[in-house]
Formats: structure tokens, C-alpha cells, sequence
């Protein structure tokens, strides 16, 4: 396989990546709270959706922020690795 591409296929599978972890923010973000107000429920004096909102997205954030930033630093060493020969 020639150096353009690996290139081509290394950021075709970070392009794929991305769009996927976009997709989860996006449910994240937008999704789950719009679906969860039709559970107004209280929770200690707030609805129970902004409490999911406040809470539940926020990590879910971190989670694919951290997700992301291994995922990548695997693949950018593996992919230095591939170009340097195999050492």
C-alpha cells in the first residue's frame, strides 16, 4: 500500500469516527432532553428533564471527549509506527 493511501484510509476511518461521536452528541444534546420533557416529574423542585439535562449530558461529553483523545493517540501511533517501517 502506497503512503497516500494509508493517508487517504487513516483519515477516512477519523472522519467516520468523528461523525459517529457527533451523532452521539447530538442525541446527547439534543434528543434525550426534548424526549424527556414529557416527564415532568419532580426531582427535588426541578423537572425531572432538566435534571437528566444538567446531569446525564455533561458526562456523556467527557465520555467521548476521553474516548476520542485514546482512540486517536492509538491510531496516530500505529499509523507512525506503519510509516517509520514497523519500528
Amino acid at each position: 500500500m502506497q503512503a497516500n493511501d494509508r493517508a487517504r484510509a487513516y483519515w477516512r476511518r477519523n472522519m467516520r469516527l468523528i461523525a459517529v461521536l457527533l451523532g452521539i452528541w447530538f442525541v446527547a444534546a439534543f434528543v434525550v432532553p426534548y424526549a424527556a420533557r414529557a416527564l415532568s416529574i419532580p426531582f427535588f423542585g426541578w423537572p425531572f428533564s432538566f435534571w437528566m439535562a444538567a446531569q446525564g449530558a455533561p458526562l456523556i461529553f467527557v465520555i467521548l471527549v476521553g474516548y476520542y483523545a485514546r482512540t486517536m493517540n492509538r491510531r496516530d501511533r500505529e499509523a507512525t509506527r506503519g510509516a517509520d517501517g514497523g519500528t
